[in-house]
């Protein structure tokens, strides 16, 4: 049965009631359940402009239009979704449900599957032809592989230590579809069929919207989920870190070399462990004696103070005891309450409970945000196992086989919804995870704990682009990688130049990693068991590194307002930082092929040199443009692909100059 209601397409067969409805513009949200009805979550799109669509139903089946987007339904239950006249979407069904299609088939397999799990809800799967084997894929989060076209590739919807499943989706056929469902599943996307699938949960929830680009594509997500806030001025340079700094006047220290020798320094970070315990979430007087005098001469240098901020309450700790009362802790299944046994046996609290955000931000307020550290690391830790009440958490936001990694926009949330407006314009949370919609809590995703290595640099450019297509525009990596690399290693030093020449250009610019040989530690109490990796501050790495070091810096420094400009556009189209070639030239049908160079913003091409003693770079440069190499100022025209030298000292960027 196929009726019209309230300009919206409802069908119902047996148990399956499926709705379509027009949600902004050329867009479509496609839901289908076998339960009694819908669940009430909208999940990522929490903002609906007022489209009606135009329903209609006749013998055949039935139709819906929102400007350039249609679908249809048949009888059987198939839908087909259409750009234009054009079918960019159509379900994979080959069943004998309707024997004139002309895919009818024998082998009975559905285009949406709702399989029952024991003691409740569903494993879904929606199936969709290939239609085109020539489209390309786009977006889908941050994974650890070098493809950024995603066709062809197996990925797995759930979020892991330097792995955040966004599942927006961008196709070269003109069309963007968000997987509208945060339970852990995977997504296929093969030369015969496309695949999703969520492994529990009660209702399949899709949102699909046209256009002629991908810049059209983005920016209509942008406008149902939410775009980013304006990235504060103070954080638009360099950033210092390391794993860790172990004491206040260690940190101090550092700071002050940087501003002895006149190097613009932006946010330091404090790392975790410079806590008591887990769960207390303020500064160990042992080895942080005065916070807010710390706080005042980073400000006097004109220094933003990061803190990192763990999910993580220790059993031991002073707070235990009353969010346990409270039922701000998440629970386990069965048998001792802990989800991480790491520098203490913790269990996390639960984001998802509102009270508990409160409860959090009240600590974090005091001990923190008080003393003028606005900035915040959400660094969710990964367990040793995982045990927790899956029944209470799998359809949460986020939802992770690893259990630090649960629910990071609801994480988030607690320090957005906690300003009350007093920030929220400009709050920066760091994350190794996001889900769709994480964007406007002020979410930065850095990808996480990667190697160091030339394969893992090259996987991040990949990463980071996929996450602009996915609409994360504020993303980042750890100059370097984060596991091991030696200061003194010759051939670190030289992935650590390459890596520090292409943190100019990623919308942070942040040094981070966990180097070699370990630090002693400094004390037996409190975080102070927690050991530090070797210095990672640009004089560490020798003499040659310290120069080029500096002088890209203060190449970041002369961008500081194109990229305040490019910020402003992510804040109100959210589109990315980091671009695609083809996002910003879609008509020239090279740009789709290249996958190592990218644009900061509009205008600057950036070529990172991404190979061990590569002294040389091939470019491909679009059509249409004069190009400005940055180095030699040598102009070359678009359309054409091009050899420069890329000496130590430099990577490619070119300058888009007039139409030609």
């Amino acid at each position: 049965m196929i009726f019209e209601a309230n300009n919206k397409l409802v069908y119902r067969y047996d148990a399956e009631k499926v709705l379509i409805e027009a949600w902004g513009d050329n867009a479509l949200r496609i839901r289908a359940t076998k339960c009694a009805d819908f669940p009430g979550d909208d999940w990522a799109l929490t903002a609906k402009t007022e489209n009606k669509g135009n329903a209609e139903v006749d013998s055949k089946g039935g139709l819906i239009r929102n400007g350039r987007i249609t679908a249809t339904i048949t009888e059987a239950g198939k839908i087909r979704v259409l750009k234009d006249d054009t079918v960019i979407l159509e379900e994979y069904w080959r069943n004998r449900r309707d024997v004139t299609d002309p895919k009818c088939s024998a082998i009975e397999v559905e285009g949406r599957e709702f399989g029952p799990n024991v003691g409740g809800d569903y494993h879904l799967t929606m199936r969709l032809e290939s239609l085109d084997e020539n489209e390309k894929i786009y977006g889908m989060g941050q994974y650890q592989q070098p493809y950024l076209n995603l066709k062809g590739t197996d990925i797995e919807l759930a979020h892991r230590n330097s792995q955040a499943s966004v599942p927006f989706a961008i196709s070269s056929l003109g069309y963007g579809l968000l997987w509208n469902n945060p339970a852990v599943g995977r997504a296929v996307f093969g030369k015969n069929i496309m695949s999703f699938e969520a492994y529990s949960t009660k209702v399949l929830d899709y949102w699909i919207v046209v256009g002629d680009t991908p810049s059209d594509l983005v920016k209509a997500y942008a406008s149902v989920t939410g775009t980013v806030p304006m990235m504060p001025d103070y954080a638009m340079g360099f950033w210092q870190c390391k794993l860790r700094y172990q004491t206040q006047d260690e940190l101090l220290g550092v700071a002050r070399e940087y501003k002895r020798l006149g190097i613009p320094l932006d946010v330091i970070v404090v790392d975790f462990f410079h806590w008591p315990k887990q769960g207390e979430w303020k500064f160990d007087p042992t080895y942080w004696p005065n916070p807010k005098a710390m706080v005042d001469e980073l400000a006097s240098m004109g220094v933003k103070l990061m803190v990192s901020v763990w999910p993580t309450v220790d059993r031991e700790s002073e707070n235990f005891d009353e969010m346990l009362e409270k039922g701000y802790l998440i629970r386990t299944e069965r048998g001792f309450r802990c989800g991480l046994n790491f520098e203490g046996s913790t269990i996390h609290y639960d984001a998802t409970n509102p009270e508990a955000r409160k409860y959090l931000w009240n600590k974090i307020k005091k001990n923190y945000y008080d003393l003028g550290i606005k900035i915040f690391w959400l660094d969710e830790a990964e367990p040793e196992y995982t045990a927790y009440d899956f029944d209470n958490y799998r359809y949460h936001l986020g939802t992770d086989l690893e259990i630090g990694n649960i629910y990071p926009l609801e994480y988030a949330r607690t320090f957005y919804e906690g300003m009350e407006g007093e920030g929220q314009e400009n709050i920066i949370n760091l994350l190794r995870c996001a889900w769709a919609g994480s964007q406007k809590y002020g979410a930065l995703v850095w990808s996480g704990d990667i190697a160091s290595s030339f394969d893992s640099m090259r996987n991040q450019l990949a990463a980071g682009l996929n996450m602009g297509l996915a609409g994360i525009p504020w993303w980042t990596t750890d100059i370097g990688g984060f596991h091991g690399g030696n200061p003194d290693d010759p051939e670190f030093r030289e992935l650590f130049v390459r890596w520090f020449e292409w943190g100019a250009y990623c919308p942070v610019m942040r040094l981070h990693g966990d180097r070699e040989p370990r630090q002693p530690q400094v004390g037996t109490t409190g975080g102070a068991t927690c050991r530090s990796g070797a210095a990672n501050e640009i004089w560490s790495y020798g003499e040659e590194v310290f120069e080029i070091c500096k002088k890209y810096i203060d190449i970041r420094e002369k961008l500081r307002p194109y990229t305040k400009q490019v910020m402003e556009e992510a804040h109100g189209t959210g589109a990315p930082v980091m671009r695609t070639l083809f996002y910003e030239f879609p008509s020239d049908l090279k740009c789709w092929e290249i996958t190592d160079e990218y644009m900061y913003g509009a205008d600057i091409l950036v070529a990172p040199v991404l190979e061990a003693g590569a002294r040389k770079r091939k470019v491909y440069l679009p059509l249409g443009y004069t190009w400005l190499e940055s180095r030699t100022g040598i102009e070359y025209n678009g359309g054409e692909e091009v050899v420069v030298d890329a000496p130590i000292d430099y990577m490619p960027t070119f300058t888009k100059k007039q139409g030609v």
